[in-house]
């Protein structure tokens, strides 16, 4: 059970598009500005790092809290 929970983690530092559109209420949009954001910034230090990405708040944070990860 444990691996399981861990394969739906999403690390915000590596994940693509695609996975990155597997987080509650990001789309493509969202997932492209995650990557663009890390791409300019640099990896994000803690899960909480997302809501500095344009548009992306602490409800759509605390919606995937469980499910992000940096590595």
């Amino acid at each position: 059970m444990a691996l399981a929970e861990q394969a739906e983690k999403v690390n915000i530092n590596k994940a693509s598009v695609t996975d990155l559109m597997k987080l509650k209420k990001i789309g493509q949009k969202y997932a492209e500005r995650i990557v663009a954001y890390r791409e300019k910034n640099g990896p994000f230090e803690k899960p909480e790092d997302i809501t500095k990405v344009k548009g992306i708040g602490q409800k759509t944070f605390e919606l995937n809290a469980d499910k992000i990860t940096v590595e």
